[in-house]
């Protein structure tokens, strides 16, 4: 079984998962991330800061040796092309945005698979090498992931995780926050509020059996995450913890003269 299908299989399952995110279009970086034993890299074409070149040469380099990580790739919109770009590119799941409806996950369900089941355009071009390339093996390996992040997303969640073929949603919480009422993606006004919903979120998802993910900004939030009943979780971001590392190092070295 391929690395991509033991982490299909996983995420199908509900089993914990929890990968790294990245915003930076650094395949070295990815190299070194992929072996330190995240089940998977989520590189952002919606905000980071990837063109199609620069996406597909992170995720080969996420297929270095000793690498414990698939490649997952969150598109820049709900369209065909972007979510079919991203696979032939080799990814071995599609986070997609901005999902308010049944539809909307029905769309993106359907932009990855083929036909019969969907519409997806057969090329796989570096896909072939490690995922399918026959297109029932290519849907046993792939997963299509919705984000809810949205006012209707969330009044329409069980709908949605009720679509045939969907995998999993995905939280995005600044998104949420500020669909809750937040005045900033981190208002605290909103806590308890902004709680309700994830716990909605994560009972539909395990009411229809799919998986439960969400971004968080650190290891210990993820872990929080995963014990309160999400199945995969995201720490992030490379660009953020760089900054982070830095002004720490930064700061003990001044102290250190002082």
């Amino acid at each position: 079984m391929t690395t991509a299908a033991h982490f299909t299989a996983a995420l199908r399952d509900r089993q914990r998962l929890i990968g790294y995110w990245s915003l930076l279009d650094s395949p070295v970086a990815a190299e070194r991330l992929a072996r330190l034993g995240y089940d998977y890299l989520a590189f952002d074409a919606q905000h980071g800061l990837f063109g199609y070149q620069g996406l597909l040469n992170n995720l080969i380099a996420t297929d270095t040796r000793g690498s414990t990580a698939v490649g997952m790739v969150r598109v820049e919109a709900n369209d065909p092309t972007y979510i079919g770009r991203a696979l032939d590119a080799g990814a071995a799941a599609v986070i997609v945005p901005l999902v308010d409806t049944a539809r909307d996950a029905a769309d993106a369900v359907a932009a990855v698979r083929y036909p019969p089941h969907g519409r997806r355009s057969y090329g796989p071009m570096r896909a072939q090498l490690r995922i399918g390339p026959d297109p029932a093996d290519t849907h046993e390996q792939t997963a299509v992931l919705a984000m809810i992040e949205t006012a209707d997303g969330l009044a329409n969640v069980e709908e949605i995780c009720a679509v045939p073929g969907l995998d999993g949603v995905y939280v995005g919480p600044s998104d949420l926050r500020l669909a809750i009422g937040g005045r900033s993606s981190t208002d605290p006004d909103v806590a308890d509020a902004f709680e309700r919903a994830l716990t909605r979120i994560r009972r539909a998802a395990e009411t229809a059996g799919i998986a439960a993910g969400i971004h968080n900004g650190d290891g210990a939030s993820a872990a929080r995450r995963l014990d309160e009943g999400f199945t995969f979780a995201s720490v992030a971001a490379d660009v953020v913890h760089l900054q982070q590392i830095a002004a720490t190092h930064l700061d003990a070295a001044r102290k250190g003269r002082a």
